[in-house]
């Protein structure tokens, strides 16, 4: 019966109307129990629909025609219209439970990958201590994802491994997968987050199993391959700086990083901090030391997330982004200095 519904749809290709292309070994299961319920549910459709257009037509009024009499009891057709559904049920939970079962239990050495879901990016940690925004995986090859939220509940999806996980803050969720299609595959947030839900993407990159160990390597030590200013662009991107903090002077969940360095900034009890090196390590360390007044104290710490290394690295970049990033010699005025004011910080 599943070669009989497989074939009926063009999913043979790995692609339908109805799904993306699948890209695991869980997404089989998933799509044969969604054309069956598909196909069961078109067959009792045209039969119902098709029964009641016969019925009307055949038994209308006329004039002069009395009605007929009718069955008060038929038992052998009660049981086929009360039998068949009840099987399909059956059936229907059997292949339900079975691919949820399947889906819910990782084969024994999955390669772990731990996942840090935050308004509003993914963050995934890898067994050598890298941290990206994208999921690398190699290809088949089994890996169980240990997920966590920082603040509310999210939803790991990726639409082609046909995988979906509640990530809630408080606990740890898992789930696991065998990719089987090199290449990027969309992964996104199912659960509404808040307002930049929409914007909560990444990829799942599958690597041939050579190449993956190769990809590890390079991306875990790409700060001491970089200039530190290189290195703390990239840093902003894949650690999720860029979600909240914006490079163009523009505000938003909190406030701009350009012409932050080397400025002074309004706190929430109206003192004025210097934005220098210390201030900025402070900001990303602690980040509920100093409040910049207009803002909410929502900012995670990068503690035990990035090393001084990488720290130092996003410093250096947001010191590029400031006009006074690049500290020139003292000029020698007569009259009283003044000091501009911002009012952006980390």
């Amino acid at each position: 019966m599943n070669r009989i519904l497989f074939a009926l749809t063009p999913m043979t290709v790995g692609r339908s109307f109805w799904m993306p292309a699948r890209g695991s070994t869980g997404a089989e299961g998933v799509d044969r129990s969604f054309y069956f319920v598909f196909w069961v549910s078109v067959c009792f459709f045209a039969l119902i629909v098709g029964l009641m257009v016969f019925f009307v037509v055949r038994y209308r009024r006329r004039e002069g025609a009395a009605p007929q009499a009718s069955p008060s009891q038929n038992l052998p057709l009660e049981l086929t219209w009360a039998g068949i559904p009840v099987i399909l049920v059956f059936v229907m939970f059997y292949m339900g439970m079975k691919g949820m079962v399947d889906l819910a239990t990782p084969p024994a050495g999955a390669y772990e990958i731990k996942v840090l879901a935050k308004r509003w990016s993914w963050l995934f940690e890898y067994p050598n201590g890298h941290v990206d925004q994208d999921l690398h995986v190699p290809l088949d090859v089994p890996v169980q994802l240990l997920m966590r939220s920082e603040d509310v509940i999210h939803s790991f999806y990726v639409p082609t491994f046909r995988v979906k996980q509640d990530v809630v803050p408080g606990r740890y969720t898992k789930t696991w997968f065998r990719a089987t299609k090199e290449g990027e595959h969309l992964l996104l947030c199912a659960e509404y987050c808040g307002t930049g839900h929409s914007d909560m993407l990444a990829h799942v990159i599958v690597h041939p199993a050579g190449e993956y160990r190769q990809w590890l390597e390079d991306a875990a030590n790409f700060v001491s391959r970089m200039s530190p200013a290189d290195a703390g662009r990239r840093l902003y991107r894949i650690q999720g700086c860029a979600q909240c903090h914006s490079v163009d002077g523009k505000s938003g969940i909190g406030p701009t990083f350009r012409n932050v360095y080397g400025y002074e900034t309004v706190m929430a009890g109206g003192a004025r901090v210097l934005a220098d090196e210390n201030y900025l390590r402070e900001s990303m360390l602690n980040p509920n030391a100093k409040v910049v007044a207009g803002f909410d104290a929502i900012m995670p710490t990068a503690q035990g997330r990035m090393s001084e290394e990488q720290i130092l690295a996003v410093i250096e970049y947001i010191k590029t982004l400031s006009d006074r990033g690049t500290p020139s010699a003292p000029e020698t005025t007569s009259g009283p200095t003044t000091t501009q004011v911002s009012d952006e910080r980390p």
